[in-house]
């Protein structure tokens, strides 16, 4: 038996099914969470070298329209999330841990603001310092 043949033909199988597989495995949260990119921010660690805080943010709108609206404003979400995270880590004390309960309000407000209503609700995910 040629093995060679078997390995080609195995793998001219296997990879339209790996494709499907990939096309419908859902992502974590339901139908109404959306998923934002990883935040970023430099902190100032205890000896006082750099370092970065890393902070996973979604967000659950149940609403359909304001889904809809919150979808399309990401960009805007991530950016007003990001310059949030980066003014707390600049004021944030050397060798501190973060207050992911300040955090999860101040980015609830941006939320709110950018969408301009409530009703988005804000789910904050690992909170890194490294």
């Amino acid at each position: 038996m040629n093995r060679r043949g078997l390995i080609v033909a195995a793998t001219l199988f296997a990879l339209p099914a790996l494709a499907h597989a990939a096309e419908q495995r859902k992502k974590g949260g339901g139908p109404s969470f959306i998923e934002l990119t990883t935040l970023t921010a430099t902190v100032t660690r205890a000896n006082g070298s750099r370092g970065v805080m890393t902070v996973e943010v979604g967000i659950d709108v149940p609403d359909a329209a304001l889904h809809a609206r919150a979808a399309q404003s990401t960009p805007l979400l991530q950016s007003a999330y990001a310059e949030v995270l980066r003014i707390y880590a600049a004021g944030l004390p050397p060798g501190a841990p973060p207050n992911a309960d300040y955090l999860e309000l101040s980015l609830q407000r941006q939320t709110d603001a950018t969408l301009g209503r409530p009703g988005a609700r804000l789910l904050l995910g690992t909170i890194l310092v490294n």
